[in-house]
């Protein structure tokens, strides 16, 4: 739950929410400006038959996007929702067309509001409770999935069982589309403008340790990360201990996402970032104080700050210090 709200609320942000936009649905063309959005209610739902005491009823089934903005073009505007998916759903379709099928049913009840007060309706127009030149807004829906294999379907016709049905009749059945981006293999993360090219690029590389380290340590904006994005890179690439450390990195607002990694490296608990402490604490500490000592050479750290730091963190003689900087120190 706490992991879905800091999705949530990082994606309400009008500068990322744009730039997500921009980047995934129109290839890194500014299309949306964060001036052109405006919040919407995340509730939705729609109508369906309950059986009580008193026969069949319609009751309203709530349910709640995670993200919609109504997005404004010239006079015209749209509505675009963005659902966060950890785990494949396979009714994902049937699911966004309901989300979608139920901002038309909103937008077609405010309209209908307003044409049955006009007394230059038809009668058709009445009861339709929606005029002949009236217009809905489109709406439209981007699944965001982190985990591993999208395997789920992407349309309406791939969960249904066409099995003997004509093709007369099957070509008349209406279609559904979505989309989705998978996240951890969207390799085009330069058409960001915002921080969102570092939380798709630390999702992607979460299972090679070797390549986010070189990722964090390469990349200065890794010094100075908001706190909501350090979360949620954090979260994602499930390295608990990291959310421990934000405060050895926190400064003016902004946390150092390469100084909460160091202390992590320090304590020699790199739980989600070296896979060798998991396999053996002789291994895992190799690799912190390798790690540990390009850091610092990185930072330009002296050899003596170094394994000075290398004795007291980790609690080792000076001597076996020494010969980890004549190894590793280049």
């Amino acid at each position: 739950m706490e992991k879905d709200l800091r999705e949530k609320g990082y994606l309400c942000v009008p500068e990322r929410f744009a730039d997500l936009i921009n980047g995934v649905v129109c290839g890194g063309r500014e299309i949306l400006q964060p001036s052109d959005l405006a919040e919407m209610d995340s509730q939705t739902g729609y109508l369906q038959m309950s059986t009580g005491k008193d026969g069949q009823r319609p009751k309203r089934k709530t349910k709640y996007r995670d993200v919609i903005r109504k997005t404004a073009f010239g006079v015209n505007f749209m509505v675009i929702g963005i659902e966060n998916q950890e785990e494949v759903h396979y009714l994902m379709p049937l699911r966004c067309m309901s989300y979608d099928a139920a901002e038309y049913e909103r937008q077609a009840a405010v309209i209908g509001n307003r044409v049955k007060r006009r007394k230059d309706i038809t009668s058709a127009e009445f009861l339709s409770g929606f005029a002949k030149d009236s217009r809905l807004y489109p709406c439209v829906t981007l699944v965001l999935y982190y985990g591993e294999v999208w395997d789920g379907a992407t349309n309406l016709h791939s969960i249904l069982d066409f099995t003997d049905i004509p093709k007369e009749l099957r070509e008349k059945v209406n279609d559904y589309r979505i989309y989705v981006c998978e996240v951890r293999k969207f390799d085009k993360t330069e058409v960001f403008q915002t921080d969102l090219k570092q939380v798709f690029d630390c999702i992607r590389y979460a299972d090679d340790p070797d390549k986010l380290y070189g990722l964090i340590a390469s990349d200065p904006v890794y010094q100075e990360l908001d706190e909501e994005t350090f979360d949620v890179i954090a979260e994602h690439i499930k390295t608990v201990e990291l959310l421990k450390t934000k405060e050895y990195g926190r400064e003016g607002g902004k946390v150092n996402m390469c100084n909460a990694i160091a202390e992590l490296i320090q304590r020699g608990r790199m739980e989600g970032l070296s896979q060798g402490i998991e396999q053996g604490i002789e291994q895992g500490i190799e690799q912190g104080v390798r790690a540990l000592i390009e850091m610092s050479i990185e930072y330009s750290s002296t050899r003596e700050e170094t394994r000075e730091r290398l004795v007291q963190k980790l609690q080792i003689s000076p001597e076996t210090a020494q010969g980890y900087m004549d190894r590793y120190w280049n």
